[in-house]
């Protein structure tokens, strides 16, 4: 029993050893020092940018509600195709996750109830999302998107960002397509969200997200949307368990359905 767990913990350091060299510096930095993993003594950069403090809720106008994608070829096929099966279930979707999947991107960055704090650090900017619990990156260090070959697809997709004056610029690829972008809409492995976030010109507690999706393959034009957020100086995030109590329904046969 001892020279077993003398074996493990010898491979567990052996394992910390080498993931703390195995990552490669990533592309488009000239030096390893340029990365956002080394911040110190970078700290007092973060005094020039724009002040996003507190928590940011989304405010919608009920009387122009944002636009839907424009979808053409499989993809509008899709839609209908879902839109036909959703009329027959008496509107009930059966959805091809479980009820606690967070939607990702783009509409993580649309939910109405939920709030979103941003968090500047050097090398990146870090959203936390209440729903879900969620926590998305973007790097600001310089480096660039990962080969294609490379890059996963997941619910946040890879984002790379820069900052023009007061305004963060947000490129982002690689999301999930398996992931609805509206109700019933998928994209393909060319959809590129680019975002412009700056805070209102004429209301410094009103934060204005300008998003402009680009899809050649599942798009008949780019779709634009403009979310604002308003927000609470002094709000804290609150935790979001949903998994907790989470329950999917189970069929006639025993078998596990996704709703």
């Amino acid at each position: 029993m001892k020279r077993s767990l003398v074996a493990l913990v010898a491979l567990a350091g052996a394992v910390a050893a080498q993931a703390q060299v195995s990552s490669p510096v990533p592309d488009g930095l000239a030096s390893p020092e340029e990365s956002a993993g080394f911040a110190k003594g970078r700290y007092a950069q973060l005094d020039a940018l724009p002040d996003w403090g507190g928590i940011w809720f989304v405010q919608f106008d009920r009387g122009n509600p944002p636009s839907q994608p424009q979808l053409q070829g499989e993809y509008l096929d899709m839609l209908e195709q879902w839109r036909e099966e959703v009329r027959a279930n008496n509107g009930v979707e059966m959805r091809p996750r479980g009820n606690c999947s967070p939607p990702g991107l783009p509409r993580i960055m649309m939910l109405p109830q939920y709030p979103y704090e941003f968090l500047f650090t050097p090398g990146r900017v870090t959203i936390n999302q209440e729903a879900w619990m969620q926590t998305r990156t973007i790097w600001t260090d310089g480096r660039d998107h990962p080969d294609p070959d490379d890059l996963d697809p997941s619910y946040h997709g890879h984002s790379i960002g820069h900052w023009e004056g007061d305004v963060l610029v947000v490129d982002t690829v690689g999301i999930d397509p398996e992931l609805e972008i509206d109700d019933g809409a998928r994209h393909s492995d060319q959809f590129r969200l680019i975002e412009r976030i700056h805070l209102d010109p004429d209301n410094p507690d009103v934060l204005v997200n300008e998003m402009r999706m680009e899809d050649p393959a599942a798009f008949a034009q780019p779709w634009e949307v403009t979310m604002r957020y308003a927000r609470d100086r002094h709000g804290t995030l609150i935790e979001f368990q949903c998994s907790e109590n989470n329950r999917n329904p189970v069929d006639e046969e025993g078998e596990t359905q996704f709703l």
